[in-house]
């Protein structure tokens, strides 16, 4: 499949020479950089989210090969989906599709599909292509997009990821991509995102999971980031920094109604 772009223009600059000096600016490196294990980044409109990717993929040692779970928003689809052979399309040119590594991960999970109808419009994963395009020309990419597991599900795709991960002779990154709390008072959504930052900076997806269900916290890619976790953790991971988080209200200025946002590397 050639996936082509559905909300460059909107999200992101549609123009290569906009993007790439969009992406100059967003990508900052606060610290030492990191070969991360995995990494969670957000995926609004760059205008509003695209500080707090910028940051936490401007200290991430570039990957050669990144799997991205993103949170299926449109509802089309497999809700365990996985495209296997093909490109994306960005403004920046082609990237491919590490097919050898996709093709041994549905292999390993007998509830995930190979669907390119779930992929066609969704931004999650998308918006997150760019900025590992601008560090990586050479990245290849497994795109997997997800909804509705149980969290038996999210077990075994996790321990089956990392298993396909471990096996791999590439140096391959998770990418989580999520937002925190939809749409509500900028209080409101600090205290809730910290309830689910916690768990994650734990690397603790059962615990993330729970917390969310328990606080009704609207943290769309849960799923697609408790996944991520499993694996890391599976992989060995021992340390994770919250890079940094903020709310669209600091964007935006209105802060009665606002997204969270928040990027953090896991070692």
């Amino acid at each position: 499949m050639r996936r082509e772009p559905a909300v460059a223009g909107q999200f992101y600059p549609g123009d290569p020479v906009h993007l790439r000096a969009e992406l100059a600016r967003l990508i900052r490196a606060t610290g030492p950089q990191v070969e991360a294990l995995g990494v969670v980044a957000p995926h609004a409109g760059y205008m509003y989210s695209g500080a707090v990717a910028g940051e936490v993929y401007g200290r991430l040692v570039p990957p050669e090969v990144a799997v991205i779970l993103g949170p299926n928003h449109t509802g089309l689809g497999q809700r365990a989906a996985v495209l296997p052979v093909g490109v994306f399309l960005t403004p920046l040119g082609e990237v491919p599709i590490e097919s050898p590594l996709a093709e041994d991960l549905l292999s390993r999970v007998p509830f995930l599909r190979e669907d390119a109808l779930a992929h066609l419009y969704e931004h999650s994963l998308e918006v997150q292509v760019p900025f590992l395009q601008y560090l990586n020309p050479e990245v290849s990419l497994v795109p997997v997009c997800l909804s509705r597991l149980s969290l038996e599900e999210i077990f075994e795709l996790g321990e089956g990821l990392a298993q396909a991960v471990e096996a791999y002779p590439r140096r391959v990154t998770l990418v989580a991509s999520t937002d925190f709390s939809h749409y509500v008072p900028d209080e409101v959504a600090r205290r809730k995102d910290r309830l689910a930052l916690e768990r994650i900076l734990e690397l603790d997806p059962e615990g993330l999971v729970e917390v969310v269900a328990r606080e009704r916290i609207s943290m769309c890619g849960v799923i697609p980031t408790a996944v991520m976790l499993v694996a890391v953790r599976a992989l060995g991971a021992q340390r994770a920094e919250l890079v940094r988080y903020a709310t669209s209200g600091e964007v935006s200025g209105d802060y009665a109604q606002v997204v969270g946002y928040a990027g953090i590397l896991i070692w």
